[in-house]
Formats: structure tokens, sequence, C-alpha cells
């Protein structure tokens, strides 16, 4: 089998060394993550709530929305109760099986995200810049077919990485990460892992850029439609269907271009962990919290709800 074989170790399980070795941060924390998880699965189930109940949001935008507060919840789901556990905890194990669902699951939700946030702009761009043909562009086997087509392509993408990433021979069973992440985990191979690498690059790349080039097409063309527009009071109603969903393509392509396409450094490791942290507790919780602040509608429907409740 060759030297490189040699320090091969069968794995079944795997310790995760998570953010801090350090009780007191431990304890911050889980306060912290805790209350930021609670946020998310209250935001994300009132927009479903939300969306589900008012006649006004039943559109493209907001079936769109209700996709991604789906995926959000997921996507919390598959980390956040295992790292607050893990915080509390003084074993930190996870099982090989659990690890490659979670990479599985977790990959294929945060690809998905990405591909929904670029349907999103083009639904964006047709409300804006198309108006009068927007309900028959973008009518209920479009919305449906657009949603799938992003899950499907998150979870493909997934799929490839999952499979490429275990088939590895392992080294050790210790992984510097909250959770089973690709990086992390690759770190581990006995192997040459240059294939790998290059297959993450080139899956990064396709994931984040091709929804980023669908945005700033999108955008572009909305920007230009806006412009064109002579009333203030016209130009602000224009911007305002756009802004929540820019303010959130912002955070999540921007944490993401500069983790996995940034200048690596000594400290590369720690700052994937910041990152994906963000990605995987921070996101999920704001996005709800965006949405609803900066939409009238939703903000219309969450007073009707409070009412009727009173």
């Amino acid at each position: 089998m060759g030297q490189e074989f040699v320090n091969q170790t069968w794995v079944n399980e795997f310790i995760l060394l998570g953010l801090s070795s350090d009780r007191n941060t431990q304890v911050f924390l889980f306060v912290l993550i805790l209350a930021m998880y609670v946020v998310t699965v209250v935001g994300n189930t009132l927009i479903l709530f939300l969306i589900r109940l008012d006649i006004r949001l039943h559109t493209p935008m907001y079936f769109f929305l209700s996709v991604l507060s789906i995926v959000d919840l997921c996507y919390g789901n598959s980390i956040a109760p295992q790292m607050l556990a893990h915080l509390v905890s003084a074993q930190k194990l996870i099982p090989f099986h659990s690890c490659v669902f979670q990479l599985y699951i977790s990959l294929a939700l945060g690809g998905s995200e990405f591909f929904l946030l670029g349907a999103m702009s083009y639904d964006r761009y047709v409300a804006v810049c198309h108006p009068l043909h927007y309900t028959v562009i973008m009518d209920g086997g479009v919305c449906l077919g657009l949603a799938a087509s992003c899950l499907m392509a998150g979870f493909l993408n997934s799929l490839m990485e999952t499979v490429i990433t275990f088939r590895l021979p392992l080294c050790h069973n210790v992984i510097n990460h909250f959770a089973c992440e690709t990086l992390a985990v690759l770190r581990l191979a006995c192997v040459d892992i240059s294939f790998n690498k290059v297959m993450v690059a080139i899956s990064g790349f396709l994931v984040i850029m091709l929804p980023c080039c669908l945005v700033l097409f999108s955008y572009t063309q909305i920007v230009i439609a806006i412009l064109r527009i002579r009333s203030t009071q016209g130009r602000h109603k224009a911007f305002g269907t756009c802004a929540s969903h820019l303010t959130v393509v912002c955070m999540c392509f921007g944490a993401t271009i500069f983790t996995y396409l940034g200048p690596r450094s000594a400290s590369s490791e720690d700052k994937e962990k910041m990152v994906a942290l963000f990605y995987a507790v921070v996101a999920p919780m704001l996005n709800p919290v965006i949405y609803s602040l900066r939409n009238k509608e939703v903000m219309a429907a969450l007073t009707k709800l409070v009412e009727k409740l009173r």
C-alpha cells in the first residue's frame, strides 16, 4: 500500500476542540449562542406563520422568503444544538456517521441558501424592471422550479464534496473546529489532499460566484431602472422593495468570500471558525430580523396578528 498509509487510523468517532477550552468563555458562549438560537427559531417560525396567515404576503417574494426561513431553521438545527451540548460537556465527541451527516446537511443547506439569494435577486429584478409582467413571469410553476433547482444544486454539490472528503484515510480523529467542516476534516488526512483542495475551491467558487453574478446582473439592471424614475418618492419605493434582500446578500456573500477566497495565513483555522460561527448562528438569526424591521408588509402583518391576539 505504500509508506503513506502506515499511520492510517480507523475512526469511529471524532473529538471536536470547539471554540475555546476556557470554562468561563464556554459559559459566556453558551448563553450567547443559546439566545441567538432561540431568536433564530422564533424569528424564522414567525416569518413562516405570518406568510401562511396573511394573504397579502402570498407573492413570489415571500414564497422565496419562506423557503429561506426553512433553510435557516434546518441549518441552525444541524449545528447549534450540538454546539450548545458540547459547551457544557467535558467530552466533545461526535460519531463518525453523525459527522458525515452534519457535514453533508450543513454544506447542502449553505449552498442552497446562496442559490436562493440569487433566485431572490432575479425576483426583485423582474418586480422592478418588468412590473406589469411580474405575476406572469414569476408564476407558481416558475417559483417552485427555481426553489427546487436551488435546493437540488446545493444538495448535489454537498454530496460530491462529502464523498471525496470522507473517502480519505485519516491519521487521527481530533477536529480543530466546533462542527464537522470540510477543511477541518481534510486536515486529518494521511495522504496528499491537493486534489481535494482544488475540488473544494472549484465547488466554493461555483456556489458563491454563480449566484453572485446573478445578483450583480439583477441589481445593475435594478439601479438603472431606478435611476430612470423621475420622482424621488418612486425611487425610494422601488429601492425599498430590494433593501432587505440586498442587506442579507451583502452579509452572507461578504462573510463567505472573506473566508474562502481571502488570503491564507497562520490564523486561517481561527478565522474559519469565526466566520463559520457567524454563518451557522448569527446569519440565520439576522435574516428574519432584517426582513421584519425593514419590511412594511411584514410589520403590518405582525401588527395585525398582535391586535387579533389582544
